[in-house]
């Protein structure tokens, strides 16, 4: 079974800033708590063809995991084809978007993220012999926590600076706009900020372009 991720960002730039909103969520949520710290690299990927991917793939899954990525590859209109290493396990993220945003930036989308038992570097040829190629690099250290029903990432990316991202996931696409209004509550209550599709589209662009300057560093840029 497919799901459906609702994510909103805000751009907090500054760890100062990402502090004070780790301290905020357990004033205000007694049961706020920190899930995990990891390490990320992701590589994105542009062009290539989603059924021929799941071909070159469909081996490194089992189980309902060919379902899932057939369903978005049918019910989806634009894609985005990641992998990505956390700490020591490798995945294949492929996202979908189900409304006006791209599949890269958007606020719901459908999701598909697995684990895969090869190395990164066999998984980007992988999806490289699919007609795919480098879109961009990016790293991360990334914070999660659950707070009040949502899953908040705190992350500190290479280029962004932090940026906090609150996600709910559904199984039934009709719970959409509910979810979304619900984490514009969270995010009023603690006072964040939802990052504009069209800024973060601006950020995007400029770090595909300039990649290799930020990728792995703790350099940031500015972009409004």
């Amino acid at each position: 079974m497919a799901h459906f991720e609702i994510e909103v960002k805000s751009l907090l730039g500054e760890r100062e800033k990402a502090e004070a909103l780790k301290r905020k969520m357990h004033e205000l949520d007694e049961n706020c708590t920190h899930v995990s710290t990891n390490k990320q690299l992701n590589h994105y990927f542009r062009d290539g063809d989603i059924k021929e991917l799941y071909k070159k793939v469909e081996h490194l899954f089992s189980g309902d995991q060919h379902d899932k990525f057939k369903m978005i590859a049918e019910k989806g209109t634009e894609f985005s084809v990641r992998s990505r290493q956390r700490d020591d396990k490798v995945l294949l993220v492929v996202k979908a978007s189900i409304d006006e945003g791209t599949s890269e930036n958007t606020v719901k989308r459908m999701e598909f993220e697995e684990p895969v038992n090869i190395s990164l570097d066999e998984l980007d040829k992988l999806v490289l012999s699919a007609g795919y190629e480098y879109q961009a690099k990016w790293s991360r250290e990334r914070e999660e926590y659950e707070y009040k029903g949502a899953n908040v990432c705190l992350d500190c990316n290479a280029g962004y600076g932090y940026l906090a991202e609150f996600e709910k996931i559904v199984h039934d696409e009709a719970l959409a706009d509910k979810v979304r209004e619900e984490i514009d509550v969270i995010m009023a209550e603690l006072d964040v900020v939802e990052l504009s599709q069209e800024r973060l589209a601006r950020m995007f662009d400029f770090y595909n372009q300039n990649w290799p300057d930020y990728y792995g560093t703790d350099r940031t840029f500015t972009i409004e």
